[in-house]
C-alpha cells in the first residue's frame, strides 16, 4: 500500500509542478545577502536619503569659509568749479584704494565647522536608522516569501498524497470494497486541497511582488525567486548581550547622542557670536595737494569696533541652553526605548522557540503517524471514514501551524535584529 502511495504521489507531484506558474522556473534564486545587496543599490528612498547626507557634507565647506575681504576704491579732488577760468574736472582727481577685513574672534569659524560636522554625523546616523527600518521591512517580506514557498510545498505534497488516496479508493470502489457514498465523500474533500494550493500560489506571488517593490526591480514575478533556510534555532544568547549590542549599534541612539554634542557646540557658538568682531582696514592715497608737500603718497589704517551695548546675542544663548537640556532628555528617552525594544523582541523570540520545540520533537511526527496509521486501518476495515477524514485534516493543520510558527519565529528574529540595530541572529 505504501509503495502504491509513493508512486502515485511522485507522479502527481511532477504533474502539479509542471502546471504551476513560473515561480518554480525562476532563473536564479536569490539568498538574503543578495537581496540585501540589491536593495541597498536600488531602493530609491535609501538613495535619496544618502543624497541628504552628501548635502550635509557640503554644508561643512560653507561653515568653514572665512569672511571675504572688502576692496574699496575712493575718488576725491574732482573739480566742481572752473580754476582760473579753466574747467578741468579730472585734473586734480586722485583714487584711494583700500582693503578691509572682518576678524572673527572666539573661534567662531571653528565652532561653525564643528557644528556642521556634528550635523553630518547626525545625518549619517539617521540614514543608517532609515536603512535599519527599511531592511526590517525587506527582511519581513523575504521571510513572508519563504513562508509562502514552504506553505505551497506543503499544499503540493498534501494534494499529491490525497490524490494517491483517491486512486486507491477508486480501485476499492471498482472492486466493491467501499460504497459509492464513501468514495464521493473522499473525493469531495479534494476541493479543500485544491483551494489551499491556489491560496498558497496567490500568497507567494503577493509576497514576491512586495519584495520586488522594495528592490525597485522590474523582473517578472514568474522569473523571480528567493531561497533561504526556513527553520528555527533554539540558540539564544542572554538578554544582557543584546542590550550591550543595541547600545553600541542602534543608529537612532547614536543620532540622539550626536544631537547632544551638536547642541553643546551650538551653545558655545552662540556665546562666541555675542563677542565683538573688529573690522581692520588699510588704504593707500596719492594726493597732489600742495597744502602738504610731504603728503603726496600716504598709507592709512583703521580699526572699527562695534559697541555691543544692546545686542549681545542673548536670545540665542538662552535658546541653545534650553536646546542642550532638551537634547539630553531626548537621548535618555531613546535609550529607554532601545531597552524596551530589545526586551519585547527577545521575549517574542523566546515564546516562538518554546512553541516550535514540541512541534519539531513530537507533534509533527505524531500527526504523520496518526494519519498513516488511520489511513492503513481505514483501507483494511479497522477505522471509520470519519476517523480517516479527521486524521487527514489534523495532519494538515499541524504541518501548516508548524510552517506558520517558523515564519513567526523568523519575523521575531528580524524584530530582534531591528531592536539591536544589526544582525545578531541570521
Amino acid at each position: 500500500m505504501k509503495r502504491i502511495f509513493s508512486a502515485v504521489a511522485a507522479g502527481a507531484t511532477g504533474a502539479i509542478l509542471a502546471l504551476l506558474p513560473g515561480c518554480v522556473r525562476a532563473q536564479q534564486a536569490l539568498g538574503w545577502d543578495q537581496v540585501k545587496a540589491r536593495f541597498e543599490a536600488g531602493n530609491p528612498a535609501l538613495r535619496a536619503d544618502a543624497d541628504t547626507v552628501e548635502e550635509l557634507r557640503a554644508e561643512e565647506i560653507t561653515a568653514d569659509l572665512r569672511p571675504n575681504p572688502q576692496l574699496t576704491l575712493a575718488a576725491d579732488g574732482t573739480q566742481i568749479a572752473p580754476n582760473h577760468g579753466l574747467w578741468q574736472p579730472m585734473a586734480g582727481t586722485f583714487v584711494s584704494p583700500g582693503i578691509s577685513y572682518l576678524h572673527e574672534r572666539d573661534h567662531k569659524r571653528a565652532l561653525r565647522l564643528e557644528s556642521a560636522q556634528e550635523g553630518t554625523h547626525i545625518g549619517e546616523a539617521q540614514h543608517e536608522d532609515l536603512r535599519r527600518n527599511l531592511e526590517f521591512t525587506l527582511r519581513t517580506a523575504f521571510v513572508q516569501t519563504l513562508e509562502a514557498k514552504d506553505v505551497l510545498k506543503l499544499a503540493q505534497q498534501d494534494l499529491a498524497y490525497y490524490d494517491s488516496i483517491l486512486a486507491t479508493s477508486r480501485a476499492r470502489l471498482k472492486a466493491g470494497d467501499i460504497a459509492q457514498i464513501d468514495f464521493d465523500r473522499i473525493e469531495l474533500l479534494r476541493v479543500q486541497y485544491e483551494a489551499e494550493m491556489q491560496t498558497a500560489i496567490v500568497n507567494l506571488r503577493t509576497a514576491k511582488i512586495q519584495l520586488l517593490q522594495l528592490l525597485n526591480d522590474r523582473t517578472p514575478v514568474d522569473k523571480f525567486d528567493v531561497t533561504g533556510v526556513f527553520d528555527f534555532s533554539d540558540a539564544l544568547d542572554p538578554l544582557a548581550t543584546y542590550h550591550q549590542a543595541a547600545i553600541a549599534a542602534r543608529p537612532d541612539l547614536q543620532a540622539a547622542l550626536a544631537t547632544v554634542q551638536q547642541a553643546q557646540t551650538n551653545h558655545k557658538l552662540a556665546k562666541a557670536n555675542g563677542s565683538t568682531d573688529p573690522t581692520l582696514s588699510a588704504w593707500y592715497t596719492w594726493n597732489a595737494s600742495t597744502n602738504n608737500p610731504n603728503a603726496f603718497q600716504t598709507l592709512g589704517a583703521s580699526v572699527s569696533i562695534p559697541l555691543r551695548l544692546f545686542d549681545r546675542n542673548q536670545g540665542e544663548k538662552k535658546r541653545t541652553a534650553i536646546d542642550m537640556d532638551r537634547a539630553r532628555q531626548a537621548s535618555e528617552s531613546v535609550r529607554a526605548q532601545v531597552f524596551s525594544d530589545v526586551d519585547t523582541a527577545y521575549a517574542q523570540v523566546q515564546s516562538n522557540i518554546a512553541l516550535l520545540k514540541p512541534y519539531k520533537d513530537k507533534y509533527n511526527n505524531e500527526a504523520l503517524q496518526v494519519r498513516d496509521t488511520v489511513s492503513y486501518a481505514y483501507f483494511h476495515g479497522g477505522a471509520s471514514l470519519m476517523d480517516f477524514l479527521n486524521a487527514q485534516s489534523n495532519d494538515r493543520q499541524v504541518q501548516l501551524a508548524y510552517a506558520q510558527l517558523i515564519g513567526a519565529y523568523l519575523a521575531s528574529v528580524a524584530q530582534l535584529n531591528l531592536a539591536v540595530g544589526r544582525e545578531v541572529i541570521q
